[in-house]
């Protein structure tokens, strides 16, 4: 199951630096997952610092 971004996003863009496969980008005031594209490794949640990032 792919990630998910919360609203707890403060939009720093950590999470789209750490995404392996570029399914990161930034939406209307936060971060959002392509599902489709998501490979469900985490790497985004590790690295976002204020833990807006959970599977959805």
């Amino acid at each position: 199951m792919a990630y998910v971004i919360s609203d707890a996003c403060i939009n720093c863009g950590a999470c789209a630096a750490g995404c392996p496969v570029d399914a990161i980008s930034e939406g209307d005031g936060q971060y959002v997952i392509d599902a489709d594209a998501c490979c469900d490794c985490g790497a985004c949640a590790a690295g976002c610092p204020v833990e807006a990032i959970s599977e959805g």
